[in-house]
């Protein structure tokens, strides 16, 4: 399993946590207490359509040489 999944932000008390998947905890041999690094990726879905919205309407690529095979 990659060390990379999606979780949903739960609110804990007055603080917000995610859980980690148990096949995640035993494949990194993960005990409780200890410390671990966690990178938080968010998604934004706005900027994924603007960057296609760009290409929208480009011209298909044409090679002006061919010098490779």
């Amino acid at each position: 399993m990659e060390a990379i999944f999606k979780v949903k932000i739960r609110k804990i008390g007055t603080s917000f946590g995610v859980l980690i998947p148990k096949q995640l905890i035993a494949n990194k041999s993960i005990k409780e207490g200890e410390e671990v690094e966690i990178a938080v990726l968010k998604k934004r879905k706005d900027l994924i359509a603007k960057a296609f919205g760009i290409a929208k309407g480009a011209r298909h690529f044409e090679r002006h040489s061919v010098d490779r095979v």
